[in-house]
């Protein structure tokens, strides 16, 4: 399929029968095709007639940065998946596009975003808190939203975004003067948001499926089966709903480590989800003081190349919360 930069294909299928309304959005960030394989081989198969939307709304957004997309690039003029809102006065490409994503999320029950990742490693669920009423990110459907995670297929799910990068956003504040924030992108509770916690703004819930390396003929594979997996859960096809995961690695952000000179290095070449042991070596900063492992954990996001004053990598460890007797 062609994709134009200047507007977005939107495809929608409606049933005649009351039903959940479901978005799948591919490709936020240019350079991750995965989603958007899987959207198109969905496509083919409700176009066929193969497959139905026997209840509720199915909306397919198979490139959502199509900038980005042209490019073969993360980003088309900066991150969409950051500080996503609505704006009067749009100034980018990212701008204009949340002009219109954002209120079609906003009329959708929940939200799945399929994106990849340049390391290898295996695919995951990024999942929003549990319910609760707070500023930060309230939530009102964690169950649901945990139910669903637990049968896209990937077994290793991931909460804590968000928090975690809010309290690396008041560590970032206390060690950089007003002067040098100019250049930080990441000083900002609003640039933690994208479209899932957009989604969660609205009442809706949302996850973000990680399918894999970027290059991985497989990540495609993965995308396809999640989408089909959630219409089935969901009901808005004709299917048996699939079983849920058991064998569950279910982990928590709980730092973030920033870069704070282009001296900075790690220890040696890490990728996400590398297990550590409380204290072993990461990081060395340009000073020679060692950045340790606070705990026994993982390795999450590492940048080798990241800018000084922004996120070098996130620490995680297993979560205590239970999500595994999520019936929902």
């Amino acid at each position: 399929m062609t994709y134009a930069p200047a507007q977005l294909r939107i495809h929608q299928f409606a049933a005649l029968l009351p039903g959940p309304r479901l978005i799948v959005t591919g490709a936020v960030h240019g350079s991750e095709r995965c989603g958007t394989r899987g959207i198109e081989r969905v496509l083919s198969e409700l176009d066929s007639g193969e497959l139905t939307i026997a209840r509720g709304q199915l909306t397919l957004v198979p490139v959502t940065n199509p900038l980005a997309y042209s490019k073969g690039e993360r980003n088309g003029e900066r991150n969409l998946n950051r500080n996503l809102q609505p704006r009067a006065q749009p100034q980018d490409n990212e701008d204009r596009i949340a002009n219109v994503l954002c209120p079609l999320l906003a009329r959708h029950d929940v939200l799945l975003d399929l994106h990849s990742f340049s390391s290898l490693g295996e695919a995951f669920s990024l999942i929003g808190p549990a319910n609760n009423s707070g500023a930060l990110e309230p939530v009102a459907h964690a169950a649901h939203e945990q139910a669903l995670a637990l049968r896209l297929g990937p077994r290793r799910i991931v909460e804590g975004w968000l928090s975690t990068y809010a309290a690396g956003v008041q560590l970032r504040l206390a060690r950089t003067q007003p002067s040098e924030r100019a250049t930080l992108l990441n000083t900002a509770l609003s640039h933690g948001v994208g479209t899932t916690e957009y989604m969660r703004k609205t009442g809706g819930y949302a996850i973000t499926l990680e399918c894999g390396q970027h290059d991985d003929p497989q990540a495609s594979r993965v995308a396809y089966r999640a989408i089909r997996n959630a219409l089935a859960h969901l009901g808005l096809v004709d299917a048996a709903p699939p079983p849920a995961c058991t064998d569950v690695e279910f982990l928590r952000l709980s730092e973030v480590f920033d870069r704070h000179h282009s001296d900075d290095r790690f220890s040696q070449a890490w990728a996400s989800y590398d297990v550590v042991a409380a204290g072993a070596p990461i990081a060395v900063r340009h000073d020679g003081t060692s950045v340790l492992a606070p705990r026994d954990g993982y390795i999450v996001f590492p940048d080798a190349n990241a800018q000084p004053g922004n996120e070098w990598f996130y620490f995680a460890h297993r979560s205590s919360r239970d999500i595994v007797g999520t019936t929902a």
